[in-house]
């Protein structure tokens, strides 16, 4: 499911920024809107704090799509009536892609990707190894009129064991390999539970992809839990664009809201 809402003067605004193009990426683990103790509901101040971040295009995880909420539970919180996906887009982010990874009774939820660029196409892909471990890429590709390219965005979550998330890398490998031709930016980002590092060094080794933070830092942001972060688990692999700068988001209001820190790119949009 994807939504290419249309708004006025987007060209306009865009090549007027073009003296010196720059995409900011955000990738969060929204834990489904609740905060990490799973006590408060958190979805509005989410919003809230991805609107004052800035970024131009946000990769979120573990988004709900629809759900139907027992008396009890709507009793205890208030729920947005819309799909998640969509209340958290509003109108910063015209266009947005969701792709369920997780369906059952009460619902689904998935990967979500919301834009300020068209998405011309989005496709999900299940990678999913175990039936009670439901894993999928959501790949959409943007156009960026004021470039004349066009980016490709995958928002992956990926499985909690090394032996699912080594075949689901593979799979990944294969999905970009084949889709992703070299010389058009890519944007992969999300929680892939990577808190050994392999997944990183396969990457870089297979397809020349670099993390930002590691770019910039000389080590992996370590993102879980937000409250005393020790597993890098939330990253950002880029190709073909400069990378600026990249904060890891868990201090002060993040801080009360999910379970992960959030992570903030800034890249330059010179094709490379």
């Amino acid at each position: 499911m994807f939504n290419t809402r249309q708004t006025a003067n987007f060209t306009e605004q865009t090549q007027a920024n073009s003296e010196a193009p720059q995409l900011r990426i955000l990738t969060y683990n929204i834990h489904k809107g609740f905060c990490s103790g799973n006590r408060r509901f958190v979805l509005e101040g989410i919003r809230e704090r991805i609107v004052e971040s800035g970024a131009d295009v946000v990769f979120l995880q573990e988004v709900h799509g629809n759900l139907r909420f027992s008396p009890r539970s709507q009793r205890r919180f208030t729920y947005p009536e819309e799909p998640h996906f969509e209340y958290l887009a509003d109108q910063v982010w015209p266009h947005y892609a969701y792709a369920r990874n997780a369906i059952y009774r009460k619902g689904d939820h998935g990967n979500a990707l919301l834009s300020r660029y068209p998405i011309s196409s989005s496709e999900n892909i299940d990678v999913s190894i175990f039936p009670r471990s439901s894993r999928s890429i959501l790949h959409s590709v943007l156009e960026l009129p004021h470039l004349g390219t066009r980016l490709h965005t995958l928002c992956v979550h990926l499985g909690l064991l090394e032996r699912e998330r080594r075949q689901q890398l593979k799979t990944l490998v294969q999905r970009i390999d084949a889709h992703v031709p070299h010389h058009e930016p890519l944007i992969l980002a999300g929680d892939f539970n990577d808190w050994r590092q392999r997944g990183a060094q396969y990457l870089q080794a297979t397809l020349g992809l670099q993390e930002v933070f590691m770019a910039l830092h000389g080590q992996h942001a370590r993102s879980f839990p937000v409250w005393a972060p020790m597993f890098p688990v939330d990253r950002i692999y880029y190709r073909g664009l400069q990378a600026i700068s990249c904060q890891r988001l868990k201090g002060g209001h993040w801080r009360d809201l999910s379970d992960h820190a959030a992570l903030l790119g800034r890249f330059n949009l010179t094709t490379q």
